[in-house]
């Protein structure tokens, strides 16, 4: 996930990753390395976000190298970890031999952090030991959930594109500052909506600001934040602006909650100051169809956060988005696609070897992900997956969800 270099300070920010220990998912920050006395700016700002992540962790390892041993900067920053209160589990790396560590590891102890543990982040050593670890200082899962009845809405965009806005209309009271200062909105909140239409938690995130743009230390915890709250979404909205349009950080915001495999609906706002023709929705749309080629299965809807223009519309493809994200096919309806699919169009062949494609099956759902089982895996090319795919969505539509493909290669034969 990170950019891995032998010079220090490589990892400049903080990355963040999803993972899963135990049948625990848990999020991973990566943070660039600490230089507590660097007056070299951009270490001094690596500290100060490695100092935000130490303040919203549930638990921190803290990685030290055999190679160099115990520095002046690992004591100051084992100083700071111990002020923090937090759970610290100390790791040295680059204990690259099976069995006991070198003599240099115990040196480590006078970090006063606790037993070391000896691991190899080149080999994989000690990482088990690592996770069992820091799976003991997970807090209990206590995280709200408020029942599979209510659908949770992420509300995701750029700063100052009306996520708030939105989030007051539906709900009919005031839950967020609405402002017309971009990065009002500090934190994830959410806020209970139930209507004729169903029950819903729609969860507001600070906007995602383009990293340049991210200067106060709190704006870096805001878009941990958003990126939090699309995992824990069924549906995401993605709002931006009519005025503005389709921006390149409209497609990174769209693109992470895509990559999440979320159910996903762009929502344009503000339509009701645009000045328009009957032909202007259809050219936005056309825009829009183009610009999120890589989401061809997004649906799109014009509202107004301040006048509720087309509010019912919206609630109406959440309902559909989710329904479609947690959507199950059987195995014989998703064969009898498949044998027609292959009939009208013949699989791909290379130096006289043809693709078969046997059977596909659908083991989840959040996102629907295909299982295809073929005899060659390399000649189950992109383009012929995206026909499948198609075929897929032609008869059962998926509307607002991404599709995922599984390739396993079963015995080769030689006919």
């Amino acid at each position: 996930m990170s950019i891995v270099e032998d010079t220090p300070g490589v990892t400049r920010d903080r990355i963040y990753s999803k993972c899963e220990w135990r049948n625990r998912e848990f999020m991973l920050v990566d943070t660039g390395g600490i230089e507590p006395k660097s007056s070299n700016i951009i270490l001094s700002q690596m500290k100060r976000q490695a100092e935000l992540a130490i303040e919203k962790a549930d638990v921190i390892v803290f990685l030290t190298d055999i190679k160099t041993g115990v520095t002046a900067n690992d004591y100051e920053v084992a100083k700071m970890l111990r002020k923090s209160g937090k759970p610290v589990i100390l790791c040295v790396n680059k204990c690259d031999s099976i069995g006991d560590p070198p003599a240099e590891f115990y040196e480590f102890y006078n970090l006063g952090l606790g037993d070391p543990i000896a691991v190899s982040a080149a080999h994989g050593h000690g990482s088990g030991d690592m996770l069992d670890k820091v799976f003991e200082y997970f807090p209990e899962e206590s995280e709200n959930d408020y029942g599979d009845e209510y659908i949770k809405v992420a509300v995701i965009g750029k700063p100052n594109v009306g996520k708030s806005s939105l989030i007051n209309k539906v709900s009919g009271e005031e839950r967020a500052i609405v402002s017309d200062i971009a990065g009002t909105t500090r934190d994830a909140t959410d806020t209970i909506v139930e209507n004729d239409y169903g029950k819903y938690i729609f969860i507001d995130t600070a906007g995602i600001r383009k990293k340049s743009k991210i200067q106060e230390k709190i704006e870096h915890y805001s878009v941990l934040r958003a990126y939090m709250a699309v995992d824990r979404a069924d549906v995401c909205v993605i709002v931006i602006d009519a005025e503005v349009g389709f921006t390149e950080q409209d497609s990174k915001v769209a693109g992470y909650a895509h990559e999440q495999g979320k159910g996903c609906i762009v929502a344009v706002n503000k339509w009701d100051v645009v000045e328009k023709d009957t032909h202007t929705m259809d050219e936005f749309r056309k825009k829009l169809e183009d610009d999120f080629s890589f989401m061809s299965y997004v649906p799109f809807v014009f509202i107004s956060a301040k006048t509720g223009l087309r509010l019912n519309n919206l609630f109406e493809l959440i309902n559909k988005v989710n329904s479609n994200n947690c959507m199950r096919i059987s195995t014989g309806m998703l064969n009898d696609i498949l044998s027609y699919a292959t009939t009208r169009v013949q699989p791909p062949s290379d130096k006289g070897r043809r693709l078969k494609v046997y059977y596909m099956t659908q083991p989840s759902t959040r996102p629907p992900t295909f299982i295809v089982f073929v005899n060659r895996a390399d000649l189950f090319h992109f383009s012929y997956q995206r026909y499948i795919e198609n075929q897929i969505r032609g008869t059962f539509g998926f509307e607002g969800t991404p599709i995922r493909f599984v390739v396993r290669e079963r015995n080769h034969d030689d006919d």
